[in-house]
């Protein structure tokens, strides 16, 4: 590389962040935080509880400052930015299928809300014509027959429906970056394995650069081309591509052991 700088999707440079620090309730939550992602990577990340992978995933988006370090998203540096002018290099889906979606509002009027983030519209024109056609069509995509209902209330949407739903929105824009914080933990085993199906579907057809944390081994060996393993606040395992495929629940354990000196006690996450 002639001297240039390489541009990462997203570049994590020595982040640190403590919680109440001096305090009784002192929490170190990111230790040194390092990881480059490149562009088109879809990292599935594990860990115990308290690893600090939603921490992580809240720092990128900038719900709190960090303490230390640098938080690059597509070669900008966002560190300093606000949560809301970190928003047009995101998309993130959540836990709770409640939090992405109004519940008051239409399927296309959430999407409608979606669709024109950052461009300083609001919604008091209503949806067009040729808005509603669009939507449609990414709503067939998803096979769950909310084509045709794009004025029902998001409300009275399944909880699988609504995280359809909110990933859609999530993706409209093509943000430079996708979170994905558990966001099938909350559903039951069926409609979670539709709901990462649709995930895997919606990243590659849009050539997004995605993060996901869960608590499910298996699901994060078969998702994406890369996995990370974190411990303490930081990464201690990192691995991509045909080692990935061929990994085992019973690595992962046994590599946690390892580095970490002490035994995976997450049963939630071994069980699921």
């Amino acid at each position: 590389m002639s001297g240039e700088m390489k541009n990462y999707a997203l570049e994590l440079k020595d982040i640190h962040k403590t919680f109440n620090p001096g305090t009784i309730n002192e929490k170190v939550a990111l230790n040194g935080l390092d990881l480059q992602l490149e562009e088109g990577d879809f990292v599935t990340i594990i860990g115990g509880n308290g690893a600090g992978k939603s921490t992580m995933l809240n720092a990128i988006a900038g719900v709190w400052p960090v303490d230390h370090g640098s938080i690059i998203i597509g070669g900008t540096d966002v560190t300093s930015l606000p949560e809301h002018r970190r928003a047009k290099f995101l998309g993130r889906v959540f836990q709770d299928p409640m939090t992405g979606t109004a519940a008051t509002m239409s399927i296309e009027e959430n999407m409608a809300l979606a669709a024109r983030r950052g461009k300083g519209r609001t919604l008091k024109w209503g949806v067009t014509k040729p808005e509603r056609e669009q939507y449609r069509e990414h709503l067939k995509m998803l096979n769950l027959g909310l084509e045709d209902r794009l004025t029902t209330k998001v409300g009275l949407l399944s909880g699988g429906q609504r995280q359809a739903v909110t990933l859609l929105m999530a993706s409209l824009q093509k943000p430079d970056l996708l979170l994905l914080d558990e966001h099938t933990a909350a559903l039951d085993p069926k409609t979670a394995a539709k709901v990462l199906e649709l995930s895997d579907e919606i990243i590659r057809e849009n050539h997004l650069t995605a993060m996901m944390v869960t608590h499910n081994m298996k699901d994060a060996i078969s998702h994406g081309n890369r996995l990370i393993m974190m411990h303490e606040g930081r990464i201690i395992y990192d691995v991509r591509g045909e080692e990935k495929k061929s990994l085992h629940v019973s690595d992962l354990m046994t590599k946690f052991e390892e580095v970490s000196g002490s035994e995976f006690a997450n049963d939630r996450m071994i069980l699921s």
